[in-house]
């Protein structure tokens, strides 16, 4: 289907999401940038998702439903249902401020070069005073592909892209759940200019029901997977590295997020990362001698660490 000039497609793929669904459609047509649309997939939810969506009469609003096949799906079914010229993501449960879209489509007008905006973000919910307002680097410097390379670099809400670079990138590759976004955003990133709006204009709401990123094994996991996707499609961006700085971006990332776990004494993660990290031959004896005991099942090596804690008296 042809694009629509300066139309801003925003997809919202939702799963047993009736309690929230409403604040995220308000958030999207609360925005300043009035020339939008807004596509709603229903991914086989089972509560009463389907009975909200159906009370929703803007016209902007266009309501797919799919059997259950995952975030990636979803948000692929509104991709090819897009008929802007620009795209936008949004989950059903987070939000965006009321000029974030107007932000980012001024930013990508300013400079016709680039084909994606992208903006600051802050976690809401966390406990601990956790969640401060964040602003992302500019990613258009030297070392670009190293910076992309080392870990998402901004949240699936957080951008807009011209629509062509999205279709032309493959869209959402739907063998991940975790970490789909970050693959596309590197596809992006590695053949097109992008654009910062160093404000702080969406929000990620954590909350009791279940979310992907609280599995953080599978995160940190597919986030290694999807890196080492991203270097086998692009075997010219690896040799563009080197093997050394390749694995200290991969190999090292996940055994730098297994040891933030163990050092937080969050013994699971760390026991699983650390054995995924083992599996691929990397790090110094420095390393190895933290990571060896996660040879044992898991109960002795909790009952291990906190014996050697214990001792220590750490806590």
């Amino acid at each position: 289907m042809d694009a629509n000039p300066n139309l801003i497609s925003v997809v919202m793929p939702c799963y047993n999401c009736a309690r929230l669904i409403e604040r995220g459609v308000a958030s999207v047509l609360a925005q300043t940038y009035r020339n939008l649309e807004l596509i709603i997939v229903n991914d086989g939810s089972t509560d009463d998702t389907a009975s909200r969506l159906a009370g929703f009469h803007d016209p902007r609003i266009r309501v797919f439903h799919q059997d259950n096949r995952g975030v990636s799906a979803a948000r692929n079914l509104g991709l090819r249902e897009a008929r802007g010229s620009y795209i936008a993501f949004l989950d059903a449960d987070d939000e965006w401020a009321s000029a974030c879209l107007e932000k980012l489509m001024a930013a990508l007008a300013a400079d016709r070069e680039a084909v994606l905006a992208y903006c600051g973000w802050q976690n809401l919910g966390l406990a601990g005073g956790r969640g401060r307002p964040y602003v992302p680097p500019d990613y258009e410097r030297e070392g670009k592909l190293a910076h992309l390379l080392t870990c998402c670099p901004w949240p699936i809400h957080a951008a807009l892209t011209k629509t062509d670079a999205i279709r032309a990138a493959g869209g959402f590759d739907e063998r991940f759940a975790i970490g789909e976004d970050y693959l596309l955003w590197m596809e992006i990133g590695r053949r097109h200019k992008l654009v910062r709006v160093p404000e702080v204009l969406a929000y990620y709401h954590h909350h009791a029901g279940p979310q992907a990123t609280k599995n953080k094994i599978r995160a940190a996991r597919e986030g290694w997977l999807v890196q080492r996707e991203f270097l086998r499609r692009h075997p010219d961006a690896a040799a563009e590295l080197g093997k050394n700085r390749v694995r200290e971006l991969t190999d090292g990332k996940l055994l730098e997020t297994a040891f933030d776990h163990y050092w937080r004494r969050d013994l699971d993660t760390a026991h699983a990362l650390f054995r995924h990290t083992m599996a691929t031959g990397y790090g110094s004896w420095s390393h190895w001698k933290y990571m060896l005991p996660a040879l044992l099942p898991l109960p002795a090596y909790r009952g291990l660490i906190g014996l050697l804690d214990r001792r220590r008296g750490s806590p």
